[in-house]
């Protein structure tokens, strides 16, 4: 019987700044029933300062969650309270994009009815994704905002999905054959299928084995009609060449490579040995 939140810290450097960098520094957290990731920009040199990222052994519960980045936040004791923006980005798959002109705010329960279960008093909110004329709606974790806000005030938040989308979306419009990008990690793929600067398909999976991680990129795939010769997979996150997960996907496509986003806010020569989520980092 599991009677508390089991977690491992996978990276962690020390956010302990001087007290006058504070209200220069951004802070960026990614919450989710897998695990949770820190990062603090300082945004006048625009360099990570820190990064902190905890995986659950276990899935995890809103509740439990709320438990374990209370701890994290408390044990840095110098983190500070006067961050220049605090940002919180909500990764969970209780989501679904709805065309701008279908979408009505009025209407937000009934786009994830049949794909969400939904409490009553469940918060329900929405992110509209620039240049697709498309909306995410999705439920955010109350409990954790309800904390965040009243450990530094106002913040912003969002869901991974609006962040990955966007930023993918940004870095491939010229290409114009069919693109399918996934965002590995050891329990979940964010697969993301984009063509002549349209989003084809967004969704996110669980899975345990590389067959599971096979059979649902497969079959969306093939739902989309994408042509497997054609198309051009591109992997990153927790992935490199030569992974199981890589060598079993080159067996049935042929353009397959492991991906490195772009992101011209600031380097990345000094991350590239770290491994900072990629929805985290776009956010900064």
């Amino acid at each position: 019987m599991v009677t508390g939140l089991q977690s491992m810290t996978e990276k962690t450097t020390d956010i302990a700044q001087p007290i006058e960098h504070n209200a220069f520094r951004k802070l960026s957290i990614q919450v989710s029933l897998n695990g949770l990731s820190f990062c603090v920009l300082d945004t006048i040199t625009n360099k990570i300062l820190a990064f902190e990222k905890v995986t659950f052994t276990v899935p995890s519960t809103p509740y439990l969650m709320l438990k374990e980045l209370k701890a994290k936040l408390n044990q840095q004791g110098n983190i500070g309270r006067n961050f220049s923006e605090v940002v919180v980005i909500h990764k969970n798959n209780m989501f679904g994009l709805v065309p701008k002109p279908l979408f009505n705010k009025e209407e937000l329960p009934n786009y994830l009815k049949f794909n969400a279960k939904i409490m009553a008093n469940d918060l329900v909110a929405y992110d509209e994704l620039p240049n697709q004329d498309i909306v995410n709606v999705y439920i955010p974790y109350t409990n954790i905002n309800n904390y965040i806000f009243e450990l530094f005030g106002e913040f912003e938040f969002k869901h991974s999905g609006t962040v990955l989308i966007s930023t993918l979306m940004s870095q491939s419009r010229t290409i114009p054959e069919p693109t399918c990008y996934v965002q590995v990690s050891g329990k979940e793929m964010e697969m993301m299928v984009a063509s002549d600067k349209r989003l084809l398909f967004y969704n996110q999976f669980e899975y345990k084995t590389k067959e599971d991680f096979l059979y649902f990129l497969l079959f969306s795939l093939e739902q989309l009609q994408i042509d497997l010769e054609k198309v051009q997979l591109k992997l990153f996150g927790s992935i490199e060449e030569g992974d199981p997960i890589f060598e079993l996907c080159h067996q049935y496509i042929k353009n397959v490579s492991v991906f490195v986003p772009a992101n011209t806010a600031f380097p990345l020569e000094e991350l590239e040995n770290e491994s900072i989520d990629f929805s985290i980092l776009s956010s900064l």
